[in-house]
């Protein structure tokens, strides 16, 4: 389900996103949609996922509110400077972050609302899984762009 807020003095309205944990014991919300989606293929992301990609997404650090369970968040420096928050009950991805940055890496796949952006890259296909091929049209990136 995805909450509409209105603020009564500006009457914009914005969407907030909902997403948790395998185990619903880490919750949090997104205030409208990412600045930007995209498919990261690192090997970093391979491991922490388990998968041959996460679908993340770039949320302003304003924008992402961890609203339940924030004792039970984990952390892990995976490369120097960069944190990845995993729920320590369940393991699950939510989110990563550095520190001085404006924004939070937030895993897609964590969302129970529905999400109207759609990923606009791939990215880090240079150290992709030699068995996993891109089957889409979207730009592809040796690296970040």
């Amino acid at each position: 389900m995805v909450q509409v807020n209105i603020d009564e003095k500006c009457g914009w309205r914005s969407e907030m996103l909902k997403g948790s944990c395998l185990c619903g014991e880490v919750q949090y919300e997104i205030q409208g949609e990412p600045k930007k989606v995209l498919i990261c293929h690192c090997q970093n992301c391979r491991k922490a996922s388990g998968a041959a990609f996460t679908t993340n997404g770039l949320v302003n650090r304003d924008d992402f509110a961890v609203t339940l369970g924030e004792e039970r968040i984990a952390e892990f420096e995976a490369v120097p400077g960069v944190f990845r928050r995993f729920c320590g009950n369940c393991g699950s991805p939510i989110y990563s972050l550095r520190p001085a940055a404006e924004f939070v890496v937030v895993r897609l796949g964590t969302l129970d609302s529905p999400l109207q952006s759609r990923p606009s890259a791939h990215i880090f296909v240079g150290s992709k899984a030699e068995w996993d091929i891109i089957h889409d049209d979207l730009p592809q990136f040796e690296e970040r762009p």
